[in-house]
This record gives structure tokens, sequence and C-alpha cells, in this order.
């Protein structure tokens, strides 16, 4: 028999024993220089704590104020505190990591990273669509709105998307513990995302490719069918009767929501579907979805929002008062 095949035979037979049990992994981080981690530490913790304080004051503008207790505020108060819950799986650890120059995570937090991502990243795709349909049924059904979007149905809909979300999360969580890692536990990235460590296993991943595909890709698409499909009536609808009024107003109602759908989905579809191998451009994207677009939520629904211009208002007079 030839020599050449011998170690062939002797890294097959080792095979099994480097598919054992990792207790931890190194996260790369960022791609950036040694020199610039206090400069992009400042700016990462400074995003983090906008997001944070930002979606924070929503949630509580919406609870204070009677005025700001409809449906739509409703479903804001939920995609706030889904956005802060978004960016604090992913950044606190980024940033420990970038100050402590210690880039290891336990097996563990790693998994359970992954899950409370997806869950969260499902729920902002779950409420954007039905904050969608909100607009729908306010623009095209003015006067049967409080009847339809009842407190009973706006209850439903925001806990079907939490039970959906976390639904699917523990799918991929229950999978992706089953799989064995070899010896190559370096992910490049600064979070454990999914498919980055679907690439890393030593495991059969096709069945888990199909079942995120398939399920995965459904609920999104399902997400943003909701989503085109009440924009698509809404301009119908304004089409029918065409004024610059009514055209202005179903902007000032949509347009906030259609700029986070775009920021959204457009991250989302750059990191997920149009990369072929995780880069430096796919960390960028990562950084656009899970950092700043939380961040950016606030200031698009607050300052183009005159309802929630009043209320901040209120609140800045009653501090003033008690001052």
């Amino acid at each position: 028999m030839p020599n050449h095949l011998y170690p062939q035979q002797e890294e097959s037979s080792m095979r099994p024993e480097n598919q054992s049990s990792v207790s931890e992994f190194l996260l790369l981080g960022l791609p950036i220089g040694p020199g610039q981690q206090g400069v992009f530490f400042s700016l990462f913790l400074g995003m983090y704590l906008t997001t944070v304080l930002g979606n924070l004051l929503i949630i509580l503008l919406i609870r204070l104020d009677s005025r700001l207790h409809t449906p739509m505020y409703f479903f804001l108060s939920h995609l706030a505190f889904s956005d802060i819950a978004l960016s604090s799986v992913t950044v606190p650890k980024m940033l420990v990591n970038m100050q402590t120059q210690q880039h290891s995570i336990s097996h563990v937090g790693c998994i359970s990273q992954v899950c409370f991502f997806v869950s969260f990243a499902g729920l902002d795709n779950f409420l954007l669509a039905v904050m969608a349909y909100d607009r729908y049924v306010a623009i095209c059904h003015p006067l049967h709105y409080a009847t339809i979007m009842r407190e009973r149905l706006c209850t439903l809909l925001v806990a079907g998307s939490w039970t959906v979300s976390y639904g699917s999360a523990l799918l991929h969580t229950l999978l992706l513990v089953r799989l064995s890692f070899c010896a190559d536990i370096i992910i490049k990235h600064f979070f454990c995302d999914l498919i980055v460590l679907l690439k890393l296993s030593c495991s059969d991943i096709s069945p888990h490719m199909l079942i995120i595909f398939t399920e995965g890709g459904f609920l999104c698409l399902f997400s943003l069918g909701i989503i085109l499909g009440s924009y698509i009536r809404i301009g119908i609808i304004i089409l029918r009767v065409p004024s610059t009024k009514r055209v202005l107003k179903a902007f000032s109602t949509c347009g906030s929501h259609l700029l986070v759908v775009s920021l959204y989905y457009g991250t989302l579809a750059g990191v997920y579907f149009f990369s072929s191998s995780w880069d430096s451009k796919d960390i960028i994207a990562s950084v656009m979805y899970t950092v700043a677009t939380p961040m950016l939520n606030p200031f698009i629904y607050s300052l183009r929002n005159r309802d929630i211009k009043q209320a901040l208002e209120m609140c800045v007079k009653w501090f003033n008062f008690f001052k």
C-alpha cells in the first residue's frame, strides 16, 4: 500500500477523538488594530448607552402619557424593549473583550447568546409586521380601527410574536447543542452567530441548514409579506383619491415605520443572504444590524412623531416643576 495513504488513515482514526466537548470558544471581535481599540470601545459604549437610554425613554413616555395608550405605541414599547435586549445580548460581551483583551466565551455562554439573539431578532421581525398591519387598519379602515384593533387582539398579536420567536430560538438551540466541534474554536465575529457556529462544527449540518432555511425563511417571508401587503394596500387606497394632504398624512403615519423596516431588512439581507463568507464587510453589516439599528429607532420614532414630542415636553415640565 502506498505510504501517502497512512496519514489519511491516521487522521481519520483520530477524528472521533477531536469531536469532543468544547469548553469554550474564542471571539476574534471586530477587525480593528490594537491602537484603535480605545476609540472603538468609547464609540460602541456610547452607542450602547444611547440604545438603552433612548429605548427606555420611549417605554417610559408611553407608560406615563395616557395619550400614548394606543395600539401603535403598545407595539412600539415592545419593539423598544426588544431592541434593548437585542443589543444587550452582544454588545456588553464585545465591550468586555475589547477592554480586557480576553476573547474567550464559554460553550454554555455561546449557546445562550445564540438562543437569546435568535429570539429577540425574531421578535423584532414579528413586531414590525404587526405594526405594519396596525398602520394598514388605521389608514384603510379608520372608522373600524377601534373595533378591529381592540386590546384583546393587540395582546394576542404581541403574545404570539413572543411565543413564536422563542419557539424558533429554542428549536435552533436544541439542534445546536447536539453538534460536535473540532479543534477549530475560533469564531471570526464579535458574537456567537448561529451560521458561523454551524460552519465550525464537525458534525453533519445539512439537516440544520435545511431547518434554518425552511423554518427561518418561512417566518421571515411571512412577516415581510404582511409588511409588503399592508403597504401595497395603503398605496392603492391613497392612489384611488390622490391628494397632497392625504399623501402627506400617510407618510407622516408610516414614514418612521418604513424607515425602520428598511434598516432592519436591509442589514439583515446584507448579513445572511448576500454574503458567501464572513469577512470585514459582513461584520460591519452585523454591527449595523445589532448596534446601529436599535440605537436609531428611538430617534426615528421620536423626531418624526408629534405625540412623542408632546409627551417628552410634558415630562420635562414635570421634572422642572418637582425640581
